[in-house]
């Protein structure tokens, strides 16, 4: 079995569970990609940061690869000694056949340009629509951008989660991406049970970092127009600040909103089978991990963005693509049953169909093994 190292510098986290550390989508589903390789047979490594765990630690047959700690250094300096140094020294220690790097950064280019150097495949997924649009609107450095560049245009494939991001990627880089669907673990045929619409009261989830991005305050703007609706939120702040601060006080002196922090992955299955269906403010998004949880339990997703209009086409929700659209939406599914219940049997077929791990991480392989057989990025 070929040996695969996967660069996810925030993962230890979703390795270890709880509260460790920051454990956002792509870290759960690079976790996934992990174990499920290493079950397979696959030699798996994975390159983290320095968050004080044991050198070379084994989970789930996964070694953990350590770089430096993410405050080491001098600052100005610290970029390229110890950070790109504690990489390279990574990268060479995992020495696998091909390696893999989710999500738009500087470090795409970092680890594109020492495959290229140590003839090794190297593998790029896009986590959302802006790491397609060729201005980088996330990307606030000239640094960043040549590096992100560099590694989009030195690999041998680039995995988009959407039709609408190849595309964006063929009109603004004139670079291919294939189109795969993300493994999302949930409930097995087994042990599914169908949620319930109210039970006493419709029940309108909200999972994400607390940031504009997020647009959390679209969410209390919501909530306030709908009282007699519960409103849970799973998540905290993304950082200190004025508009996270602000925010957090208002839900907290909202009686229908439920602050419930941040919950261990391990946890939210049961937050999940409470709720009525899952709402999305963000401003864009590539394909949220949140999306393909829901789904996973039955529940419909009423939501700003629409990922290849796949919520409205294929009834598995409300596309809204503002508050004015979003309040109507919550209520429509809160008053009509038989709709909500379609919705729901349709977003479990998608699931199972789509993005249930088993046959999302055979594609992934199928893919790596082709890669590795010598097929250049065409």
């Amino acid at each position: 079995m070929p040996r695969i190292c996967i660069v996810a510098h925030f993962a230890l986290g979703a390795m270890l569970g709880g509260f460790n550390g920051h454990c956002g989508g792509v870290e759960r589903q690079t976790s996934i990609m992990a174990r499920w390789l290493a079950g397979r047979g696959h030699t798996v490594s994975l390159i983290t940061w320095d968050e004080g765990q044991p050198e070379n630690l084994l989970v789930d047959g996964v070694r953990l690869i350590k770089l430096c700690r993410r405050d080491e250094g001098l600052p100005g300096l610290r970029f390229f000694h110890p950070r790109w140094t504690s990489l390279n020294s990574a990268l060479r220690q995992a020495d696998s056949e091909l390696y893999y790097q989710n999500c738009a950064e500087y470090v795409t280019g970092q680890v594109a340009g020492w495959c290229r150097r140590n003839r090794r495949r190297f593998v790029y997924s896009v986590a959302s629509d802006p790491d397609c649009d060729p201005r980088l609107p996330e990307m606030h450095t000239r640094r960043e951008r040549f590096l992100y560049r560099y590694g989009l245009r030195h690999n041998h494939r680039i995995i988009v989660q959407t039709e609408a991001q190849r595309r964006m990627l063929s009109a603004g880089f004139k670079l291919d991406g294939i189109p795969l669907p993300m493994p999302c673990p949930g409930p097995a045929v087994s042990e599914y049970t169908s949620p319930s619409h109210s039970s006493p009261r419709f029940r309108v989830a909200w999972v994400g970092r607390i940031a504009p991005v997020k647009r959390f305050d679209v969410l209390l703007d919501a909530a306030e127009q709908l009282p007699d609706i519960r409103f849970d939120v799973a998540g905290q702040p993304d950082s200190p600040g004025a508009y996270s601060g602000a925010l957090y006080e208002r839900a907290k002196a909202m009686g229908n909103v439920m602050f419930h922090g941040r919950i261990p992955s391990q946890r939210m299955p049961d937050f999940y089978r409470k709720a009525s269906v899952l709402c999305c403010t963000s401003s864009y998004e590539g394909f949220p991990n949140s999306f393909l949880e829901a789904w996973s339990h039955g529940l419909p997703v009423i939501s700003t963005v629409d990922p290849d209009d796949l919520i409205s086409e294929r009834k598995m929700g409300v596309y809204a693509d503002r508050l004015s659209a979003l309040v109507p939406a919550i209520h429509r599914l809160e008053e009509n049953v038989a709709e909500w219940r379609l919705m729901s049997a349709n977003a479990r077929s998608y699931y199972l169909e789509a993005h249930a791990v088993e046959p999302a991480m055979r594609r992934f392989e199928n893919l790596f093994l082709k890669v590795l057989e010598g097929g250049k990025r065409p």
